[in-house]
């Protein structure tokens, strides 16, 4: 709406210079005129921007002495940022959304490659400079089932079921300090914030997790609470021409249990423009949560992309 109203404005100037004045001088100044209050109003209230890019990987074997499987694979990504900022408020927001699956030829089911839903928000009012007093939600979790893949004894394939959509979920939300350079670098700090892990309790009901909590979440229970410290550091950069790299690094220490265990969510997207269309995509991302997992979980997302910007 703003935008419309923005042209809007524009064009009735325009118009109203050519009836009236319909000499160049007059019309390089309403020109600048016209300039100015799209500069100026720009900052102020809402931007929305972001892209959803497609990656398409198709490998064919034939008669090949070397080895391989034929497989296709696909990915779809989403980006998203709804922000406004206005005299001492900010309240920024950003979707991060990602599917993909791999089909092989000599596999019975199809296999995920990527599957994330995360969404982030941080609500600032202005404190003194660049600071901001803070209040921030960041929720994650995934669409579809997840499996584990092994062997039966006559050497099929089988899968476990192990996660699904809100098996685990995670919710972490308090008050804080917010800093911001620009829309490239923002930092939060909040030193007194909730973390909530959500799972279906026929995960926690079954034996294997009677001795052992699933995902932290202790046996015949659906959510586990935690009171900790939150920061959330958030860095893009332009490498060169056309080529961007996004930084997003999310830690959390739990002071009810083990603090020094601190939970680290690391996420690189770089983007190497082509055209307007077409880019060279990579997604790598780094977790360490020792009630999911003893040790590092990583993924990695590269491929050619069809984007649109929007």
């Amino acid at each position: 709406m703003k935008n419309l109203l923005q042209l809007l404005f524009i064009f009735l100037t325009s118009m109203t210079f050519v009836q009236a004045q319909n000499t160049e001088k007059e019309l390089i100044k309403n020109t600048e005129k016209a300039v100015k209050f799209i500069t100026d109003t720009t900052g102020n209230g809402w931007r929305s921007s972001g892209n959803v890019s497609f990656l398409f990987n198709q490998s064919n074997f034939n008669n090949w002495i070397a080895g391989g499987e034929n497989n296709v694979s696909g990915n779809l990504g989403i980006n998203y940022n709804i922000n406004y900022k206005k005299d001492d408020v900010s309240w920024d927001n950003k979707l991060l959304a990602s599917y993909g699956i791999l089909q092989t030829e000599n596999s019975d089911f199809e296999k995920k490659t990527d599957d994330r839903l995360e969404i982030n928000s941080i609500y600032g009012k202005r404190a003194f400079g660049n600071w901001y007093y803070s209040f921030f939600v960041n929720f994650r979790t995934q669409f579809t089932k997840g499996y584990l893949y092994g062997q039966d004894a006559n050497g099929a394939e089988i899968r476990t079921e192990n996660t699904n959509f809100m098996s685990p979920g995670y919710l972490t939300f308090g008050p804080g300090i917010f800093w911001t350079r620009d829309d490239h670098l923002k930092i939060n700090f909040a030193p007194v914030s909730s973390k909530m892990t959500f799972v279906d309790k026929q995960y926690t009901s079954q034996t294997g997790y009677v001795d052992e909590a699933y995902f932290g979440v202790k046996a015949n229970k659906t959510m586990r609470y935690e009171l900790g410290f939150y920061t959330s550091v958030y860095y893009k950069l332009n490498i060169m021409t056309n080529v961007s790299a996004e930084n997003i690094l999310n830690l959390y220490s739990n002071y009810l249990e083990d603090p020094q265990n601190v939970d680290i969510d690391y996420s690189l997207n770089i983007v190497m423009k082509i055209n307007k269309f077409l880019s060279t995509n990579l997604s790598f991302q780094a977790i360490y949560d020792d009630n999911a997992f003893k040790g590092f979980q990583t993924r990695e997302v590269f491929g050619l992309g069809v984007n649109y910007m929007f």
